[in-house]
């Protein structure tokens, strides 16, 4: 049996002001790590949620991931307030609908606005992480991709599975590069979880469409998704470095 003992680790996760991330960063807190609770604009949220767990060491920290300045301001927040960073869960992220029949201009907008969010904003914080880690000789990266990288997505979303593919290249990319240092990647490839930034898809093709192409009785929920990310902080699953998780309820099964 596997104990989860998470104390006296720091651990950054963004994007946990809600959804997975929320789940993930409160998941985390309750096996004792000192959390970095990365949030846009839900400061009362991500300040409750840390108020929920005293006796660690957790803070909030704000940025707008669209803009390249804010990331690395974050980034050297975080840095000096952990100092030792053993874990970064790179969650944040936006679904936004951009349907083909747009205009060049809008349909072009939505997609720099994704990758921004997505992609470039986890690329930096990987560029720093790495350096972070080399420095105290070892970490963790954690990418929370999306099953759309590997069966792809519906039409009016190609900039999200576009983004998120990117992602899963970076980190077996970052796996392949620096094992050797002491530098692990995982990544997990969560299907439709159902969160608020599921409503729109919801509010487009109905529930039971979901429900129809899963192989459970269930939707995936963010509960599903955080022990897996604690075990992998933990070192339980360190020979999966740059390995893929899939996690969706049986509807992609490669």
């Amino acid at each position: 049996m596997i104990h989860i003992d998470l104390k006296d680790q720091n651990i950054l996760v963004t994007g946990a002001s809600d959804g997975i991330g929320y789940e993930i960063a409160s998941y985390l807190m309750k096996m004792g790590a000192n959390v970095g609770v990365h949030y846009f604009n839900n400061k009362n949220t991500a300040q409750s949620l840390i108020e929920q767990f005293p006796d660690t060491d957790s803070h909030i920290f704000q940025a707008n991931f669209g803009i390249t300045s804010e990331v690395e301001r974050f980034w050297q927040e975080v840095e000096d307030t952990f100092k030792h960073i053993n874990a970064i869960v790179l969650n944040a992220g936006v679904f936004l609908k951009q349907p083909i029949e747009d205009s060049v201009k809008d349909w072009y907008d939505i997609w720099r606005q994704t990758m921004h969010i997505n992609l470039d904003a986890p690329a930096l914080l990987t560029k720093f992480g790495i350096n972070h880690f080399k420095k105290q000789e070892g970490g963790r990266f954690i990418y929370i991709a999306s099953r759309a990288v590997f069966r792809g997505e519906t039409n009016e979303y190609l900039a999200y599975a576009a983004s998120k593919g990117g992602l899963v290249s970076l980190a077996r990319s970052v796996a392949r590069s620096f094992g050797k240092l002491n530098i692990k990647s995982f990544i997990i490839a969560p299907g439709f979880v159902k969160t608020k930034m599921a409503e729109q898809f919801i509010e487009d093709h109905g529930s039971q469409m979901i429900l129809d192409e899963i192989a459970l009785n269930e939707l995936t929920t963010p509960k599903d998704i955080s022990p897996l990310v604690a075990l992998m902080c933990i070192g339980a699953m360190d020979h999966t470095t740059g390995a893929t998780i899939d996690l969706n309820a049986g509807s992609h099964i490669r």
